[in-house]
C-alpha cells in the first residue's frame, strides 16, 4: 500500500521564517553597545524555520494515505547547517545530535534563493522600530508550474544575551532585527495570505514572547486545512480572527484566481504606455519593471500576464530580482524581471535591447536608444481599447461617497471587496476584447483537418503598418501555444468572445466558401471618410463607439456588435455564494483535525441539501469541496461518492488526476466494496478511459504546421493535402478535378512538365505533379486574389452594384457591341466598366442567359475569336472582342451560368459558390499551364456546365414550390457528413443568452458527436462544433432554454449547455447506446421536471431534469429498443420488433407485434407518431415502402396502410399542423434518392412527394409549424428547410 502523493494540497504549501542568525546579532549587539560600529551593516539572511504539512498523522500509526495532506513523492530535503537550538521543522522535533538537520520541503521550492528574495534589498538592523512591509513573489521550475509566496518583513528589537530559558534580558534594547516570513502556495492568493500574515502579527507582537515559533508553526497548520474552491462562483471564506479572508474562485479552468487590484496598473500607467508593454510581451521583448516599491513589481506584473490571456507567457519569469540577482538580466533569451528602481541606470547601460518599464513614473523605454522602436499594437484594437479603459471607475472613494462610514471593518472590507471584484471583471472584458480585436481573423487562415496555419497569407491580409508587429508575434513561443488551442477548437474565454461578437453579416459571409474579396459595401466604405476608416485588413471591425469623442472610429464590416462605451463587453456576472469553514481547531492535534473535517462534511452536507436542484453548478462545487474535503480526511469512498455525482453535474472541474490517486490508493477492503457498487466501477472505468484517450490525443494534437509549398512531386493524395492546407479549396471532389486539370498529358510547359509516370508498365499510370508547377499555380492564384483586392471602382459604378457583391475577374479593356470597356464578373452578374469616363453598363445576370458561345469577328482579313451572350428579355447580342480570353471567358461564364441555374433550382446556394470557385480555378489552371492545352486542361473544372448538358437536374414542381432553401453543415469539414439528428430550440424575446442572443436555434448532430449550431432565424451557423462524445449521435432533446440533451452510441447522454456553447454534464447509467429522449408531461406549474430516456438494451429512465437524479428504471423485453415518446401519460416505446404501450409504473399495458405481411423478412420498426386527437397510431418499417396506421382502440392489427411512391423503406415521421411528414429513401429519376412525403392524416392520402436530397432523409424536424427541416445522409450531407402549407 502506498502513501497518497497527489492528495489535493491545502492554501499552504510553506511557510518559511528567515531572519539573520541569533550569533551575529548577538555578535552586532555587543559591537554596538561598545560604540564600536559607526554605521549598522546589512546582515546575511538565511532560513530560520520551515513549516510543511503533514503537520499531524494517525495517532495509530496507520497506513501513510490516512493522514491529511500526505504528499511525500512531492518533497525534497533541504540540508543546512545547525544552530544551537535549531528550529523544528514539518511539525516535528528537531533532531539535536550532529552538525546538520535535514529540513523535508515541497520539491519546487528552494530555499537557497529564499533569503535573497524575502530581503531584495538586504536584511535591515535600525535603531528604530519600522512600519512592517509586504512584497509578493513568484517562483517558476523547468516545467513552466508556477509557485507563490507573500512576505511580510517585520522589526523585532535585539534582546542582550538573546531568550534564555523563556525570559527576557533585561538590558533595554536599543537595536532592531528584521524578519521575513514568507507563506508559499500554488495558487495566487496574494490579498487572502496578506490578510492572514497580519492576523499573524497582530498575535506575534505583544510582547514578542518565546513562544514566536510554536505560532507560526500552529499558523502554518492552520492554512493546510484550508481547501481551495473550484473554478466557478463559490468562494471560501474563513475566520482568522479578527479578519474574515475570503479565497475567491477561478471564473474557469484556464484562468488562474484573481486576488489582486487589476486597476493598480492603469493607475501607473496611461493607456498608450500600457500597450507598448503588452506589444513587448507579445513579441516576447526581455522586459524589465523598475519600481521603488518592491511589492509593486509583481502586482504589475501578474496583472500584465493576466491581460494576455488566454495566450500565457512561456519564458522566464522573476517579478522581484535581488540586488544578487541582477545578472539575471544578461540572459539572452525573452524574460519578464522585476528590479528596484535603483539599479534602472545600471541595467540600461550595461544590457542592450531591453525594454525598460519604469511604474513609479509610467514610462516605457528602451536601453539601446532614448526612444522606443517597438511595432505598435494594430491601430483599430488600440483605439478600441483606450476607448473602453475610459470608461473605466478606478476610484473606489468616488464610488462611496453616498454610503455612511461603516462600523464593522469585516463589513467595509466585504464592499471593498465586492466593488473590486466588479472592476476586475470589466477590465479583464476589456483586455480580452483586446486580444479578440488582435487575433480575430487568425481562424480564417487555420486548415483544421491537416492543423495547418498559413501565415504568409495571414500577413498579406494585415495593412503593412501592422505587418511588423504581426511577423514578430507570428514567431513567438506565445502565439505558437495559441494557435495549437485554435486547432483544438478550445472553447476557451476568446472563443466565446469572438463567436458572440460576429456580425450577421461576417456569419453569413462565413457560410460561403467563396475566394475572398473585398465587397462592394467595403468598397463604398472607402469613399466615406478615407481619412479616418479603419484599414480593410485589420481584423474584423471593431464596435461602435458611439458617444465617445476621441477618437472617432468607423464601423468596419465584420466586426464586434455594436456596445455601449460605458458598458464595454459585458458578461453577465452569476452571484458570488460563500461557504463559510468551521472555526479552526488546534491545528497540530490529529483528533481535533479529524473532527474539524467531520464537521466541514456536515456542512457542505447541509449546504447541498438547502441549495435548489436546478442550480446544478452550485451543487457541482458543494459536490467537489466535499469529496477534497473527504480525500483529505481519509474517507475515500465517500469522496468518490461525491466525485461520481460531479462527473455527472460539470465534467469541466472534475478532479481526473485526484479520483485517479484516490483509487490507486484504495486498500483492499475499500477496493472489494468499489467491486460491489457498479456505479463506482463505471466513475472508475470511465476516468481511466477518458485519462488514456486525452493522453492518445495529446501528442496529435500539439502540433502546428505553417504552410510551406511542396518540394516534390506529388501523387492525389499529397495534392489533395496541399491544397487544403494552402487554403485554396477544401472539398476533395472540387480538388480531384483540379488534379485532373493540372495532369493533362503532353502539356506544353515553360520548364517543366506536370505529369511524371513511376513506371510505364504500371497500369493506369500513376500521375504526379510536379512542386514548380505547383508554386506558379499558387502564386497565381495569389496574386490574382492580391489584384482584386486594389480594384478602384467609381462610386457611380458601386451604387449599381449590390452591397455583397465583389469583382473576382476583370478583363483587359476589350472592344465589345457596347463599346469599349474592361468586362467585370462578379457572383451574380456580368458588367462592362466603360472606358474613358468610367462608367456601368450591365451586361447580364447569370440567372437571365439563355446562350453563351464561342463566334468569330471579321478583322482586316482575320476572323478574331469573340465571346457571344444571349440573355432573356434581351433583344440584341451581347458580343465582346477577348482575342485570346474568348475561349477562358467562355468556360468560365458557362459555370457560372450552370451553377447560377443549379443553384436556383435546387434553392442551394452553395451551388454558386462553388461555380465560383470553379471558375476561379479555370483562370488559375490557364494563367500557369499557358500552353496549346490550357484551355482544354481547364475545362476539367467545368463541373456545373456539364451537370446542365450532360445530366440535366430539373427539379419537380411540387418540390420546388415547397422547397425555401438548402444549407450545408459541413462547410467548414474537407468531405460532408451525415446529418443524423436535427432538433428545433426556440428563441427568447428580449435576448435570454448571456451573449444577447435570444434567436432560435438549429441543433445538427453530424459524425463522430460533432454538433454544429444554426441561428434559425437567419440560418447563418453560430457554432462550428460542439463535441459531444466521439461517437455517432441518435437522438436530441431541448429540455429547457438553458440544455440540449443529446443520446449517443457510447451509451451517454452529454447535456449541452446553450448559453456557453459546451458540453460539460454527463448522465452515464445507460449501459448500451442511448437511442431515444422525451420530455415528461408537467401536471402542475411547479411539478418537477422529468425527461425519459431509452437505450437499445431495453432499459428506460426517468430523470428529475433539475438534479439529473434517476427516479423511476426499468426494463422493457424486446429487440432493439428505438425511440419512445409520451401520450395521455403513458410511454410509447418503439422497437425493431415490436410497439409497446408502457405504464409509468414500467409495466407493459399493450403490445402490438410487425404487421402480418412483413413477419418473417427482414423488415423491422423504424418509427411510431402518436396521433391521439384522430385515435391513431402511425408506424413505419425500415425496408418498407407504407405506412401503418393503427387504431389505438385496437392494436391486433393496423386498420390502414398508406402506400409511399417509390418508397424503400422509413426512417423518420413528425406531426406539423395538420400534416404528417414521413422521410425516407426511394427511387427518382432512375436513381436512389432521399424522400420526403407529405400526408394527410384524415384521408390516409399523400399530399406530396418532395425530392431534394441525393441519400436517404435521416432525420426531420419542425420549426414551430412554420417550416420543416431535413437532413440527408453523407452522399448529401445537406438540410432542406420546406415551407408548411
Amino acid at each position: 500500500m502506498t502513501a497518497m502523493a497527489d492528495l489535493p494540497s491545502g492554501l499552504l504549501e510553506a511557510c518559511v521564517v528567515v531572519g539573520a542568525s541569533s550569533d551575529k546579532l548577538q555578535e552586532l549587539y555587543q559591537l554596538h553597545k561598545q560604540g564600536k560600529v559607526k554605521e549598522l551593516p546589512q546582515l546575511e539572511a538565511e532560513v530560520l524555520q520551515v513549516y510543511a504539512p503533514p503537520f499531524v498523522v494517525k495517532e495509530t500509526g496507520g497506513e501513510a494515505g490516512d493522514h491529511a495532506f500526505s504528499r511525500v513523492q512531492r518533497r525534497r530535503s533541504f540540508i543546512k547547517k545547525k544552530r544551537e537550538r535549531p528550529a523544528p521543522s514539518n511539525g516535528q522535533p528537531a533532531n539535536h545530535g550532529g552538525a546538520t538537520e535535514d529540513i523535508s520541503v515541497p520539491k519546487d521550492i528552494d530555499l537557497i534563493a529564499l533569503p535573497q528574495l524575502c530581503f531584495p534589498g538586504g536584511l535591515q538592523i535600525t535603531n528604530e522600530q519600522k512600519e512592517d512591509s509586504y512584497h509578493f513573489l513568484v517562483f517558476t521550475d523547468v516545467l513552466g508550474s508556477r509557485t507563490h509566496g507573500v512576505v511580510v518583513q517585520y522589526y523585532r528589537p535585539i534582546q542582550e544575551g538573546g531568550i534564555q530559558n523563556g525570559q527576557r534580558s533585561s538590558s533595554k534594547s536599543r537595536l532592531y532585527a528584521s524578519y521575513a516570513v514568507c507563506v508559499i502556495s500554488k495558487y495566487p492568493y496574494y490579498n487572502a495570505l496578506r490578510d492572514c500574515l497580519s492576523c499573524l502579527l497582530g498575535h506575534l507582537k505583544p510582547g514578542w514572547t518565546c513562544d514566536c515559533e510554536e505560532k507560526v508553526k500552529e499558523f502554518s497548520a492552520t492554512l493546510t486545512l484550508v481547501p481551495i474552491p473550484p473554478p466557478g462562483h463559490l468562494h471560501v471564506v474563513f475566520n482568522m480572527k479578527p479578519l474574515q479572508v475570503v479565497l475567491p474562485s477561478r471564473e474557469d479552468q484556464e484562468r488562474p484566481a484573481v486576488d489582486l487590484d487589476l486597476h493598480l496598473a492603469f493607475l501607473c500607467f496611461r493607456p498608450e504606455q500600457l500597450l507598448q508593454v503588452l506589444a513587448s510581451l507579445l513579441t516576447e521583448q526581455r522586459v524589465v519593471l523598475f519600481s521603488s516599491d518592491w511589492s509593486r513589481l509583481t502586482l504589475v506584473s501578474e496583472a500584465l500576464l493576466l491581460f494576455l490571456h488566454p495566450l500565457s507567457w512561456q519564458h522566464p519569469y522573476v517579478p522581484v530580482l535581488s540586488c544578487q540577482m541582477l545578472d539575471f538580466v544578461m540572459a539572452p533569451t525573452a524574460y519578464l524581471m522585476g528590479c528596484h528602481l535603483q539599479h534602472y541606470e545600471e541595467v540600461a547601460a550595461e544590457t542592450e535591447d531591453l525594454v525598460l518599464v519604469n511604474i513609479d513614473e509610467g514610462m516605457v523605454a528602451c536601453s539601446c536608444s532614448e526612444t522606443l522602436d517597438l511595432p505598435a499594437v494594430p491601430v483599430a484594437a488600440r483605439d478600441c481599447f483606450i476607448s473602453r479603459v475610459g470608461t473605466l471607475q478606478m476610484h473606489y472613494d468616488l464610488e462611496r461617497c453616498h454610503q455612511g462610514a461603516s462600523t464593522d471593518v469585516n463589513e467595509q472590507r466585504s464592499r471593498r471587496r465586492a466593488w473590486q471584484r466588479r472592476l476586475n471583471a470589466q477590465i479583464l472584458n476589456i483586455t480580452l476584447e483586446l486580444i479578440v480585436n488582435i487575433f480575430r481573423q487568425v481562424q480564417e487562415h487555420l486548415n483544421y483537418e491537416h492543423r495547418v496555419f498559413n501565415s504568409e497569407e495571414f500577413l498579406r491580409s494585415r495593412e503593412p503598418a501592422e505587418q511588423p508587429f504581426y511577423r514578430k508575434v507570428l514567431d513567438t513561443h506565445i502565439f505558437h501555444s495559441f494557435l495549437r488551442d485554435r486547432l483544438n477548437r478550445k472553447m476557451d474565454a476568446f472563443t466565446r468572445l469572438e463567436l458572440s461578437s460576429r456580425t450577421e453579416a461576417y456569419r453569413l459571409r462565413a457560410m460561403t466558401e467563396s475566394p475572398r474579396r473585398p465587397t462592394m459595401q467595403e468598397v463604398a466604405r472607402s469613399y466615406t471618410s478615407p481619412d479616418t476608416r479603419l484599414s480593410s485588413k485589420l481584423g474584423h471591425s471593431m464596435p461602435n463607439l458611439a458617444g465617445a469623442s476621441p477618437p472617432t472610429l468607423p464601423f468596419r464590416h465584420a466586426s464586434l456588435k455594436k456596445v455601449n462605451p460605458d458598458s464595454g463587453l459585458k458578461i453577465l456576472q452569476k452571484p458570488v455564494k460563500i461557504f463559510r469553514l468551521p472555526e479552526f481547531p488546534p491545528p497540530l492535534a490529529y483528533h481535533y483535525v479529524q473532527n474539524y473535517y467531520s464537521e466541514m462534511i456536515a456542512l457542505l452536507g447541509r449546504a447541498i441539501n438547502a441549495a435548489p436542484p436546478e442550480d446544478s453548478a452550485l451543487l457541482a462545487r458543494y459536490h467537489y469541496l466535499r469529496g477534497l474535503v473527504c480525500s483529505v480526511a481519509g474517507r475515500r469512498l465517500d469522496a468518490l461518492d461525491d466525485f461520481q455525482t460531479l462527473y455527472k453535474t460539470d465534467t469541466d472541474i472534475f478532479p481526473a488526476a485526484l479520483v485517479t490517486a484516490l483509487v490507486d490508493s484504495l486498500p483492499e477492503a475499500e477496493r472489494g466494496q468499489t467491486e460491489r457498487r457498479p456505479e463506482l466501477q463505471r466513475l472508475i472505468s470511465r476516468v481511466k478511459r477518458d485519462t488514456e484517450q486525452e493522453r492518445a490525443l495529446h501528442g496529435d494534437q500539439g502540433a502546428v504546421k505553417r504552410f510551406q509549398l511542396p518540394k516534390k512531386h506529388m501523387h492525389l493524395e499529397q495534392f489533395v493535402r496541399h491544397v487544403q492546407e494552402s487554403g485554396i479549396v477544401k472539398d476533395q471532389g472540387t480538388i480531384l478535378r483540379l488534379f485532373d486539370a493540372l495532369t493533362v498529358d503532353d502539356v506544353e510547359g515553360a520548364g517543366s512538365q506536370s505529369v511524371f509516370y513511376l513506371d510505364s508498365n504500371l497500369e493506369g499510370q500513376q500521375k504526379q505533379v510536379d512542386p514548380e508547377l505547383f508554386r506558379v499555380f499558387y502564386t497565381f492564384w495569389k496574386e490574382t486574389e492580391a489584384e482584386a483586392q486594389e480594384v478602384a471602382l467609381p462610386a457611380g459604378v458601386v451604387e449599381q452594384l449590390e452591397a455583397s457583391e465583389c469583382v473576382f475577374k476583370l478583363s483587359s479593356s476589350v472592344k465589345t457591341s457596347r463599346g469599349v470597356g474592361k468586362i467585370a464578373m462578379t457572383q451574380r452578374r456580368l458588367f462592362l466598366l466603360t472606358g474613358g469616363r468610367p462608367g456601368f453598363l450591365e451586361i447580364t445576370k447569370f440567372r437571365d442567359i439563355e446562350e453563351v458561345k464561342i463566334s468569330s469577328a471579321a478583322f482586316l482579313l482575320l476572323r478574331i475569336p469573340t465571346l457571344r451572350i444571349r440573355s432573356l428579355g434581351r433583344k440584341v447580342v451581347f458580343e465582346a472582342n477577348l482575342k485570346g480570353e474568348s475561349e477562358l471567358w467562355n468556360l468560365m461564364v458557362k459555370e457560372m451560368w450552370g451553377g447560377r441555374k443549379m443553384a436556383d433550382e435546387h434553392k442551394d446556394p452553395q451551388f454558386m459558390q462553388q461555380a465560383l470557385t470553379n471558375s476561379l480555378l479555370m483562370d488559375a489552371v490557364v494563367g500557369c499551364l499557358q500552353s496549346t492545352r490550357a484551355i482544354y486542361a481547364a475545362s476539367k473544372l467545368a463541373y456545373f456546365d456539364k451537370m446542365k448538358t450532360e445530366v440535366p437536374m430539373m427539379v419537380p414542381k411540387t418540390t420546388a414550390e415547397t422547397l425555401k432553401h438548402k444549407i450545408n453543415p459541413s462547410l467548414d469539414l474537407t468531405s460532408a457528413q451525415a446529418v443524423d439528428v436535427l432538433l428545433y430550440t426556440p428563441g427568447q424575446l428580449g435576448g435570454g443568452d448571456s451573449e444577447g442572443d435570444g434567436n432560435p436555434k438549429l441543433w445538427v448532430a453530424l459524425s463522430n458527436g460533432k454538433v454544429v449550431v444554426f441561428d434559425a432565424a437567419s440560418w447563418s451557423m453560430l457554432q462550428t462544433c460542439v463535441q459531444a462524445g466521439s461517437a455517432p449521435l441518435n437522438c436530441m432533446l431541448g429540455v429547457d432554454s438553458g440544455q440540449v440533451w443529446v443520446g449517443s452510441q457510447d451509451s451517454v447522454i452529454y447535456i449541452i449547455s446553450t448559453r456557453s456553447m459546451s458540453c460539460n454534464k454527463q448522465l452515464t447509467d445507460h449501459r448500451a447506446e442511448v437511442t431515444g429522449l422525451a420530455l415528461g408531461e408537467r401536471s402542475e406549474r411547479y411539478s418537477p421536471k422529468v425527461a425519459y430516456s431509452c437505450g437499445a438494451d431495453g432499459v428506460v429512465m426517468a430523470w428529475d431534469v433539475a438534479s439529473l437524479q434517476i427516479r423511476k428504471k426499468f426494463h422493457l423485453s424486446c429487440d432493439r429498443l428505438q425511440s419512445l415518446q409520451l401520450c395521455r401519460g403513458a410511454l410509447w416505446c418503439c422497437a425493431r420488433d415490436c410497439v409497446m404501450e408502457v405504464l409509468k409504473t414500467g409495466s407493459v399495458n399493450r403490445r402490438t407485434a410487425l404487421p402480418e405481411q412483413t413477419r418473417g423478412s427482414t423488415s423491422a420498426f423504424s418509427w411510431l407518431l402518436m396521433l391521439p386527437e384522430l385515435e391513431q397510431l402511425w408506424t413505419a418499417c425500415v425496408d418498407s415502402g407504407e405506412v401503418c396506421v393503427w387504431l389505438l382502440t385496437e392494436l391486433s392489427k393496423p386498420f390502414h396502410r398508406i402506400l409511399l411512391p417509390e418508397c424503400t423503406g422509413v426512417t423518420c415521421m413528425i406531426r406539423v399542423k395538420n400534416q404528417v411528414w414521413v422521410g425516407g429513401r426511394g427511387r427518382s429519376g432512375g436513381k436512389t434518392r432521399g424522400k420526403t412525403f407529405v400526408l394527410d392524416p384524415e384521408r390516409h392520402l399523400v399530399e406530396k412527394e418532395l425530392v431534394a436530397h441525393n441519400d436517404t432523409v435521416q432525420t426531420l424536424c419542425s420549426a414551430e409549424d412554420r417550416y420543416v427541416l431535413s437532413g440527408a445522409a453523407r452522399e448529401d450531407g445537406k438540410i432542406a428547410i420546406w415551407k408548411v402549407e
